[in-house]
């Protein structure tokens, strides 16, 4: 049997490629990452891969597309079960997916909320992010990992979007681990794998990144 070619279509800085790669090098697959250039012009693979939002990821799967980072972290769970990324009862998956859930409908846009910020960052939008943390922080409790002792689904979903944190520190005035100790000691041991550690860059590289768009914006 000829081994699959798997590729993604993908961008260093976005936390939605970098949870499919995390995805992937946990299961000891071999991807190939083709970096997209989406401000000066997407490619005509991206384009007819992904017709309906035009974004990364995309993961082609011996030529067939799949978008949306939660789908592909899903599917690629599902195609290769081992090791597995979700719990194996179906109250835990659901549990599981339903933080996924959160995470993408919270985090995301509250990150948002403050490095788009224009002039000194709103005091509702660091009090909500933080408010999210901590909900986050809740229900990580005493756990190594989101599900226990192991590394799983909701700690590939949330981790990529940690490595905008720094950025919003310095833009908000605020550090994560003052305010969510455990949460930031989840992040550290959660940054020691090797599958998160070659994906994840380094958060003063992300810091730049959000300056250079924030200036691209109109922002600064």
């Amino acid at each position: 049997m000829s081994k699959a070619k798997l590729v993604i279509l993908d961008c260093w800085v976005s936390p939605f490629c970098m949870r499919v790669k995390i995805a992937l090098n946990e299961k000891g697959l071999e991807y190939e990452a083709q970096a997209e250039d989406l401000f000066g012009g997407k490619s005509e693979l991206l384009l007819s891969s992904n017709p309906i939002y035009k974004k990364v990821p995309v993961f082609l799967h011996d030529g067939k597309p799949l978008c949306e980072s939660i789908i592909i972290v899903n599917y690629i769970d599902e195609t290769w079960s081992s090791p597995p990324l979700l719990p194996p009862c179906s109250y835990g998956r659901a549990q599981a997916r339903f933080w996924a859930d959160f995470i993408d409908k919270k985090v995301f846009d509250a990150c948002g909320n403050i490095w788009r910020s224009k002039g000194e960052v709103p005091v509702e939008a660091k009090k909500e992010f933080i408010e999210i943390l901590k909900q986050l922080e809740e229900a990580l409790g005493d756990k190594d990992y989101f599900i226990g002792t192991t590394f799983g689904f909701v700690d590939i979903i949330l981790i990529p979007l940690t490595s905008w944190f720094f950025a919003l520190e310095k833009i908000g005035g605020f550090t994560v681990e003052a305010e969510c100790p455990k949460l930031s000691n989840w992040m550290k041991r959660c940054l020691q794998r090797e599958s998160v550690a070659k994906v994840v860059p380094p958060p003063e590289k992300v810091y730049e990144f959000v300056l250079m768009f924030r200036k691209m914006q109109g922002i600064d």
